[in-house]
């Protein structure tokens, strides 16, 4: 029956992808495990706290998905966390991440992210600061930290404390690389700055500045695309995530409530 086939696509399509904030695009390891960069230091300053509700649509062999994601940010001086959950109309929640940690002079960082998918053991990927190593609960895989480092969480949200505290270095065709630690390994996301551009959300028409993460090595097909809007103190306002012309996934926020 049609139904039973769209929920089957329905949970192997969220179950791949990266739903903010959780980006999750990296379900299979890499070819070669990558060495962290030298640690980076940039100006920031957090958004404030929030929580943001998104409409989420996808689309997978010709079925089309709705379904929504709740974002819970919480930013302090010296702490924040970050949680994740989408679900789907008939099947309930699909996704719940979160990540937490401390800030400090590279911005956010974390301790713990937790990784949980519909019919999945959660995972935990653990950035061990006293021993300066960066863990894993689903492979032996290891990292020195060296400052910086994000998960699939977090990275969005030090993506815009960056772009909040760049001024006129957040400019068309610069780059901004973060070292993203997945659920069993980690490697470099590199953004660029495409354009300003103008979209449609719940908040009205939105100025928006437009994020587009560089292909990855083995992973050319897939495209992750995120719109911050500078007038709403450069919440993400929307992500697209596409491999190829076999899926797609997108997140337009609904509202949004400073907290």
């Amino acid at each position: 029956m049609q139904a039973i086939d769209l929920s089957r696509a329905a949970v192997g399509l969220l179950l791949s992808l990266p739903l903010f904030l959780p980006p999750s695009l990296l379900a299979a390891p890499p070819a070669a495990a990558q060495e962290a960069p030298a640690a980076v230091k940039r100006p920031f300053q957090l958004p404030p706290s929030a929580d943001l509700r998104y409409e989420l649509s996808a689309r997978q062999r010709g079925f089309g998905l709705k379904g929504e994601a709740v974002i819970v940010w919480r930013a302090g001086e010296r702490e924040y966390s970050v949680s994740a959950t989408s679900k789907l109309p008939l099947l309930g929640t699909i996704t719940e991440d979160r990540s937490s940690g401390a800030v400090d002079a590279h911005g956010l960082a974390p301790a713990e992210f937790h990784e949980k998918r519909m019919r999945k053991d959660p995972t935990t990927t653990t950035f061990d600061r006293e021993a300066r190593l960066l863990r894993f609960s689903e492979s032996r895989e290891t990292y020195p930290l060296k400052g910086g480092e994000q998960d699939r969480v977090s990275v969005t949200w030090q993506l815009a404390a960056v772009a909040r505290g760049a001024g006129a270095a957040f400019r068309t065709g610069s780059e901004w690389p973060f070292f993203v630690a997945g659920r069993r390994d980690a490697e470099t996301w590199v953004f660029k700055v495409v354009r300003r551009e103008k979209i449609h959300t719940g908040l009205g028409e939105v100025e928006t500045v437009l994020l587009a993460r560089q292909p990855l090595p083995d992973k050319q097909d897939q495209s992750l695309e995120i719109w911050l809007a500078p007038r709403h103190d450069w919440y993400p306002v929307r992500l697209r995530y596409a491999d190829g012309d076999k899926e797609q996934v997108e997140q337009t926020l609904a509202t949004v409530s400073k907290k």
